[in-house]
């Protein structure tokens, strides 16, 4: 395998790793890619364009007064060593004011651009997060966490801290660049010309500075995907890793993970010492050169001391500035790479919204809201499927039961019902007491309260984990939809009761107190239609039955559907469904005995 570089075109001459890659984009056609995502992150940053103009005047009025600054360091220089102090206290206020209107303007950049990257970070972690959240469910649980988050995160970063000083930062420089350079060559070409002398080196160290940035930026994005994926998975799973004895495992691959990090920082470090340590020769023999030369044309009487001074001094800025521009490149290119990673989570297909169809039926939501699943057929991979031709109907006043083994689509079910996946056939309607029809969609969820499986308590107090589905509940609201959940006995005890802080996860907490939590939050969001999916999975039968009466009682029109694999609560059941084989079936009466022997055995 050949990895070495071609170049193509002119770019056999200059030999520039940007220009072959602007070369290879337009040839495979993906440069209007790399346009539109630096349009792309434009979008966010129009908003500041007045701020970026004003950043970009104070950037350059800060440059023209360095160069002035410069000029008149070498006049007062000549003055003080010619003894001439007529224009003495006229350069030395010059000097001073220079200095102090550099120093202030470029503080304010500073603090401008800061501020800037920070809002421009905000608004797109803002949107990002919006379109993620707003998202099709399969289409966002194809990526990993970690991979999510390192995108939320990193790339934004990349972004917004390119996005608004890329221009601005090139055209100071170049400006800055121009009048070092015109002001050398007011004084003397020759001097000018080895000012420059640097630059073809750098130009030429920078396609191979710029490949090998590029090479570990991804190795280093596509490590840290990884690496927060598996700390992400270790803790949200420590319960189990404890109890199986395995944090050993744990452990050893932490440190694998940790040998890769510094195999892949210290490799980079060693790039870069290097590269700086060849920089600074380079740049170091050009300064010497440099030097030489004004010693020599100082010997001669050709120029003065302050003159000199003008000289180094101004070759310093020239060559720093045009560092400052070959810099911008990576960082140019980066910004398009997370721009492109970002753009696929923004991109991705977004729910169907309906707010009419909720206002309509908001009117009469709480007179009872019947549940249909018409005709279905749904496979997660569109070709094995998990329910086949299948219809459900769970209507108000009723709790309706769809048992079976563990893995037969149960949750499936319960996910079609609330519209976070779409069956590729047939649909989920809701009717009012009318029996109008209603298609499912994203804002129709708020006739749902929800309770999943697994453990769903967030970090904070009891009050937080219920007001997070009803903001403005009071604390009388709060406790008794712990009293209607059976949690309020256990809650009542704890020192600060509601406002009692609870640790991820529910830490502190059995599993059965956690789910009664869960459901006291349901409760709370008090919805027409109630989906517990294995939510009294850790209850007693006693209390298992009292929660689902007190839930009844306290709303008579509800409809609460109740996914479970245990037969205790069917005797409470108007309707009963099986899931089994991909195929959902209501159960007749004489089919529930042998039902119950059935889920005994399993």
């Amino acid at each position: 395998m050949n990895d070495k570089q071609e170049y193509t075109g002119l770019n056999k001459i200059l030999k520039s790793q940007f220009v072959q890659t602007i070369l290879d984009k337009i040839d495979d056609g993906t440069f209007s890619t790399f346009i539109e995502d630096w349009q792309w992150i434009f979008t966010f940053s129009r908003k500041y364009r007045r701020t970026i103009l004003f950043y970009l005047i104070l950037g350059l009025f800060s440059s023209t007064l360095g160069t002035i600054s410069s000029v008149v360091s070498k006049y007062l220089i000549d003055i003080i060593v010619n003894r001439d102090t007529g224009s003495l206290g006229i350069l030395i206020v010059a000097m001073i004011g220079s200095t102090v209107f550099s120093l202030t303007f470029s503080s304010v950049v500073s603090r401008l651009s800061t501020k800037i990257s920070i809002y421009v970070n905000n608004d797109i972690q803002a949107s990002i997060f919006d379109k993620i959240i707003d998202a099709e469910w399969l289409d966002i649980n194809k990526y990993q966490y970690g991979d999510l988050l390192n995108r939320f995160n990193s790339d934004v970063s990349t972004i917004a801290s390119n996005a608004v000083s890329w221009i601005p930062t090139v055209i100071i420089d170049i400006y800055s660049l121009i009048t070092s350079f015109v002001v050398i060559l007011y004084y003397d070409v020759t001097m000018a010309f080895i000012a420059f002398l640097s630059a073809p080196f750098l130009l030429l160290m920078s396609r191979y500075v710029m490949r090998r940035m590029s090479e570990y930026r991804k190795k280093v994005m596509e490590m840290n995907s990884k690496m927060m994926s598996f700390e992400i998975e270790t803790f949200y799973n420590f319960d189990s890793i404890k109890s199986f004895g395995i944090t050993s495992h744990y452990s050893k691959e932490l440190r694998k993970w940790q040998e890769k990090y510094k195999k892949y920082n210290l490799d980079y470090n060693m790039f870069s010492i290097k590269t700086n340590i060849l920089t600074s020769i380079i740049s170091t023999g050009v300064g010497l050169v440099a030097f030489g030369y004004c010693l020599f044309r100082l010997w001669t009487g050709s120029i003065t001391y302050g003159t000199m001074t003008l000289f180094l001094n101004q070759r310093s800025t020239l060559s720093s500035n045009f560092n400052s521009l070959v810099s911008v490149i990576p960082g140019m290119l980066n910004s398009s790479v997370s721009a492109h990673r970002i753009k696929e989570l923004v991109d991705l297909p977004k729910e169907v919204h309906d707010p009419e169809s909720l206002k309509e039926i908001m009117k009469e939501a709480y007179d009872g809201i019947t549940v249909e699943l018409k005709d279905v057929n749904f496979a997660y991979d569109g070709t094995n499927k998990v329910i086949e031709e299948s219809n459900f109907i769970a209507k108000p006043n009723e709790i309706v039961a769809v048992v079976g083994p563990s893995g037969e689509g149960k949750t499936t079910m319960l996910r079609i019902m609330l519209g976070l996946v779409h069956p590729q056939e047939g649909k989920t309607v809701l009717y009012n007491k009318d029996g109008k029809p209603f298609d499912m969609n994203a804002d129709l969820r708020q006739l749902f309260s929800y309770v999943p499986q697994g453990n769903t308590i967030i970090a904070g107090s009891v009050a937080d984990n219920l007001r997070m589905v009803k903001e403005d509940a009071t604390d009388e609201e709060i406790i008794e939809a712990l009293k209607i959940a059976c949690a309020w006995p256990f809650v009542e005890k704890l020192e600060n009761g509601i406002d009692e802080k609870i640790g991820e996860k529910g830490k502190g907490f059995s599993e059965g107190q956690a789910q009664r939590i869960a459901i006291a939050r349901a409760v709370l969001r008090d919805a027409p239609v109630l989906l517990l999916d294995e939510a009294t999975s850790a209850l007693d039968t006693d209390l298992e039955k009292e929660v689902l009466h007190n839930i009844i009682k306290q709303r008579p029109n509800k409809t609460c559907i109740v996914s479970t694999h245990r037969p205790s609560v069917l005797s409470m059941c108007q309707r009963i469904y099986r899931v089994k084989e991909g195929h959902i079936t209501e159960l007749q009466r004489n089919e529930i005995n042998n039902l119950v022997e059935d889920l005994k055995d399993e």
